[in-house]
């Protein structure tokens, strides 16, 4: 194997867990967001926790915007007042606490 493809080897293998890290970070921010969302829905325990895995289950391969969408409905529909950019905040503080946890191996 010549040096230029074990280096090509070697970024495919960077990316690939990059990609890893990624997926796994968006799961954990969207249950972490799910949480903080069925709080402010008045959800508690395990209605609590149905909440957020369905969140996890459901935007796990979508866009931001999708589940910002998604957050936006569900706060309208139940009189939750949250600005899109209370929800955009939050989506992004979380997906940081995600990837910093990650990357600790918590």
């Amino acid at each position: 194997m010549s040096g230029f493809d074990k280096r090509e080897e070697g970024f495919e293998k960077k990316f690939a867990h990059d990609e890893e890290l990624r997926f796994r970070a968006h799961a954990r921010r969207n249950k972490m967001v799910g949480l903080w969302a069925a709080q402010k829905l008045g959800l508690a325990g395990a209605a609590a926790e149905t909440y957020a895995n369905g969140l996890v289950e459901s935007f796990v391969n979508a866009s931001t915007a999708d589940l910002a969408g998604k957050l936006r409905k569900d706060f309208d529909a139940n009189g939750v007042v949250q600005s899109d950019h209370q929800i955009s905040r939050m989506l992004d503080e979380l997906m940081a606490t995600a990837m910093a946890e990650i990357k600790a191996g918590r």
